[in-house]
Parts: C-alpha cells; structure tokens; sequence
C-alpha cells in the first residue's frame, strides 16, 4: 500500500509495449498535432489581422481556437514524447498541472460554446437588437466569464482530487492525468467529496447543454418562417459549423463518460479519450472554414504571405 506523500511520479497508459508501435503511434499523432496547431494557429491570425472579421461571431471563434490549441498541447505532445522515449512516467506535479490545464480548457470551451449558440439565436432571432446585446464589451464580458468559469471549476477539482489520499499505487489509466483515473486510485471511502463536486459539474453541463438545445429550437422554427430560401440558406450557413462542433464536443466526450460499464476495457477507455481530446479540437477550424468563405478566403492570404516571405524565415523554411 502506498499514499500519496510517497508518491513522486505516475506511470501513464502506453498505446502499446512494443517498441516498433510505439514509433508509429509518435509517427501517427504528429501530424495530427501538427494539423491542429496550424488549423488553428491561421484561425487566430486571421481574426486578428482581417478588421472585417472583428465581429462577435469571430471574436468567440478566435477565443475557441485559443481554447483548442491549449487543449491539444495539453495532453498530445507528453504522450508522443512518452511513445518516442519510451517511458511512462510523469512526475506528481506535472499531473496535477496537466489534469487542471485539461479540466480548465474543456470547461471553458463547453462554456464558450453555449455563448456561441447565445450569439447564433440573437443573430437570427433577434436581428435588430443584435448589435446592443452582443456590443464589443458585452462579448469581452462573456468571453471572460467562460475562461474564468473553467478556471474556478479547474481549481476546485484539480484542489480536491489532489487532496484525496491515493492508496492504490501510481499507475493511471489512460494516456494522460484525468480525474476518474485518479480516482480509482484513492481510499475507497475517501472521494465522497469529489463524487459530490462531479455531480454538480455534471447539472451544470446539463444545463448547458438544455441552453444549447433550446437555443436551436428557437433557431429552427425562426428560420422555417423565413419567406426568402436565400435568407434560409444564409441562417443555416451560420448555425451548421457551430452545430456540428457542438455535437462533435458533446457526442465523443458523452460517450466516453456515460458508457456502460460492462463494455469499459482500457482500450476502449484509451481510443475514447483520443476521440474527445485530439479529434475535436484538430477537426474544429476545418469545420469553420469548410463553407465560410470569408474566413477562408483570410487564410489563403495567411498562407499566401507565409509562403512569399519565407525567406525572412529562414530558421523556420529551410530551402
């Protein structure tokens, strides 16, 4: 038996043992690593660059790219290097700062998205009065309310599940620190509290999720009424990318928390989390940019002067 004084390190879950898969799994996720720093990285500089895109829907886009580059560098970069070195080990600390990262990013994320859905029903709902409830103060104000939320949430669960005495030996499993797998490893009547905290985290994405819901309903049965098919298409052009990151969001992270027990493995348990902490915010800027042609347009020219001053960057584009 061991506590958690005398732990110095976890052991992380492999995607495998043997040394040639473990080379193909860094192979494998690198690019996907890659791909969603760059997808999201030209998100933000296009918002940032073009002043026609300053508007509250690109500004809580910007915000979501912000959210998705933090939460792929959370968990993705230290399980290629744990694959490339072969090693499983992360230290106490580094746990305890990737598990708060982690719930910090994804809380506000949830948060930032139900603004989004606030903003999508106001825009079609509530044409005429979009520009006094969504004023550039009042999207600064939400914007920071969804960061600080999943601040506060990150602190009051990283503070408690940290508190908890872990008796049950350091090997958490799953490729990253993440609260159920702590769990299990504390005193079996130890973590009542963080039980507690869990369920009222679980009623608040509920009710989030009733927000959203309720927001698209509203949506739905405005754009049916519209008269002009040009002016449906228009509205349903507007709603579909953040609908389909909502579902994306909700449906991968759902599945992976509510399963059946009876079919949980450590396999399935480990391709669930790549399922809702790699695909979602690798798929997210290509699924805004699919049918925005604005945006898109925005980052060809990003990419455009990249490629035409790249001789300025010569550490960056080797000839």
């Amino acid at each position: 038996m061991s506590n958690s004084s005398s732990i110095t390190e976890f052991l992380l879950l492999t995607f495998t043992d043997t040394r040639e898969l473990q080379l193909l799994h860094f192979a494998l996720f690198l690019p996907i690593c890659l791909a969603a720093l760059l997808g999201n990285g030209l998100i933000l500089t296009a918002v940032a660059c073009d002043h026609r895109l300053h508007t509250p829907m690109y500004f809580f886009l910007f915000n979501l790219a912000l959210l998705d580059l933090g939460s792929i560098s959370t968990t993705l970069p230290k399980a290629m290097a744990n694959s490339l070195w072969d090693t499983r080990a992360i230290s106490y600390p580094g746990c305890a700062a990737q598990l708060f990262l982690f719930v910090f990013l994804i809380s506000a994320e949830y948060f930032l998205l139900t603004i989004m859905a606030y903003d999508r029903y106001v825009a079609i709902c509530k044409p005429l009065h979009y520009g006094s409830l969504l004023g550039s103060r009042a999207c600064a104000q939400m914007a920071a309310a969804a960061w600080g939320s999943g601040v506060l949430n990150a602190v009051l669960h990283t503070a408690n599940t940290f508190s908890l005495p872990l008796c049950r030996g350091n090997a958490v499993d799953q490729f990253f620190c993440e609260i159920p797998q702590i769990l299990k490893l504390s005193c079996s009547d130890s973590y009542l509290r963080e039980i507690q905290l869990l369920t009222f985290s679980g009623f608040l994405v509920f009710g989030c999720f009733v927000f959203i819901l309720f927001s698209y309903v509203q949506i739905f049965k405005a754009v049916l009424r519209m008269p002009s098919e040009q002016g449906r298409h228009k509205a349903f052009s507007m709603c579909l990318p953040h609908l389909a990151v909502v579902s994306l969001f909700l449906s991968t992270a759902m599945f992976a928390y509510l399963k059946p027990p009876s079919i949980s493995s450590p396999f399935l348990n480990l391709v669930l989390a790549v399922l809702y902490s790699v695909v979602p915010p690798t798929l997210n800027p290509f699924i805004y940019s699919l049918k925005n042609q604005e945006l898109k347009g925005d980052i060809r020219k990003v990419i455009l002067w990249i490629f035409l001053n790249s001789e300025k960057f010569p550490f960056f584009f080797q000839k």
